[in-house]
């Protein structure tokens, strides 16, 4: 066991950091564990900001990865409501924002992502909104709720996951609700044509509004005001609030000052690292939304924004920083729910990745699931409203097996007896 006198410093106060927290003490490790974020909120999960908490349904309380007293009873120092400036990676320090300077033996860093911003006119304005933290969310549901009950208009830039969970939230609280989108259909670039315009369907009978293949241009307004969205087709959408839901970047300045080797933006962006989640330094680790690692099973370099890969690379990166033998290969999961719709997505099936996909069940009943395929292959799977399955789809996708195509769309055959 790694000795008492060693500090394990992590940096990052999201589920990432917080389930490697836990991750050093349940294996034993008894030296010092500080965790650094730069929210005064104790670590917790983000899916529900724009899901359950957004919509009401969620406690402050029910989001937190542990409850506040566990830090102190697991004995791990907690730095809250502090900015990391700067790591000195030859005397093994960071520094905190207040000029606070702390040595460690090992560093992981789970500084997470941040929401993209447009570079328009009138984003200052109030009633201009990003989606990243607790605050976003309460402030984000107070303007749905004030929406609902004034008849008024949100605009979403962007119809990813992000954009079309708050758009279903904001029609369940009675706004009505534009979406603007530069692709053809929403999840174009995740799902492909097919599948997205199922999801635009579905928002679609639920009132939503979109524009296809025009790009947010100017925000205006009056005395401080949301008024109006333009788009670079010249149309104009009356809007009295707006959400910007156009991605994440991964937050890599720390790294990138540290002289720690990234992950170029046209690639995705991050810090690399290996299997092991270490990056180019020996002792600095990498884990989340920031961490470019390389995959294993997938046999390339992976980004994954998802809660999964949080709550599964914390871990990971722990038990390497404790020297164990770590090959960081999860399959990439992720979920989302809109309205009445539930749907879980493994795999990674990017576009050109793939040259088929195989529908099992009844999409126009949203019941079913969807299957990526490479020369016969499934490279990824996603169930609609079909449950329990996403073992036997992760094993499909693991066994590189050829499958029988009319096998796998036949649902009387069970997904288990096309495994190898």
């Amino acid at each position: 066991m790694v000795d008492a006198d060693q500090t394990f410093v992590i940096v990052g106060g999201g589920l990432a950091g917080a389930k490697a927290a836990e991750t050093l003490r349940a294996e034993g490790f008894n030296g010092r564990v500080i965790l650094i974020g730069d929210e005064r909120d104790h670590p917790y999960e983000r899916p529900p900001l724009s899901k359950g908490y957004l919509l009401d349904k969620e406690t402050r309380d029910s989001v937190s990865v542990h409850e506040p007293a566990w830090y102190a009873q697991h004995d791990v120092e907690l730095h809250l409501g502090q900015t990391v400036t700067a790591i000195d990676r030859d005397a093994r320090t960071v520094r905190l924002g207040d000029g606070t300077v702390i040595r460690y033996d090992k560093l992981l860093l789970a500084t997470g992502a941040e929401p993209r911003r447009l570079d328009v006119p009138g984003t200052t304005l109030a009633g201009v909104h990003h989606l990243r933290r607790l605050a976003h969310s309460e402030r984000l549901r107070d303007e749905l709720r004030a929406l609902g009950r004034d008849n008024g208009h949100l605009v979403i830039a962007g119809a990813g996951w992000i954009g079309l969970e708050v758009a279903a939230a904001a029609r369940t609280y009675g706004a009505e609700v534009t979406v603007i989108e530069t692709d053809p259909t929403p999840l174009h670039r995740v799902l492909g044509p097919e599948l997205g315009q199922l999801f635009a369907d579905l928002h679609s009978e639920h009132g939503v509004r979109f524009h296809f293949g025009a790009r947010l241009t100017e925000i205006t307004g009056q005395d401080g005001m949301v008024l109006a969205v333009r788009t670079d087709d010249g149309e104009e959408h009356p809007a009295h609030a707006v959400l910007i839901a156009i991605g994440a970047a991964p937050r890599t300045v720390l790294a990138e000052n540290a002289g720690l080797a990234l992950v170029d933006r046209a690639d995705g962006g991050g810090v690399a690292v290996d299997e092991s989640l270490c990056s180019s330094d020996p002792d600095i680790f990498a884990a989340g939304d920031v961490a470019a690692h390389h995959h294993p099973f997938l046999q390339r370099r992976i980004r994954v924004e998802h809660w999964a890969n949080a709550l599964n690379g914390g871990p990971a990166a722990a038990r390497a920083m404790l020297g164990e033998s770590v090959s960081y290969d999860r399959v990439p999961y992720f979920f989302s729910d809109q309205y009445d719709l539930g749907m879980e997505y493994s795999g990674w099936a990017p576009p050109g990745s793939y040259d088929q996909v195989v529908v099992r069940g009844d999409a126009g009943k949203r019941e079913f699931i969807a299957f990526w395929l490479k020369e016969g292959r499934v490279i990824a799977g996603m169930n609609v409203n079909v449950w329990d399955v996403t073992d036997p789809i992760q094993k499909l996708i693991r066994s590189r097996a050829q499958v029988d195509t009319e096998a796998l769309a036949d649902p009387s055959v069970p997904l288990e007896g096309l495994l190898p």
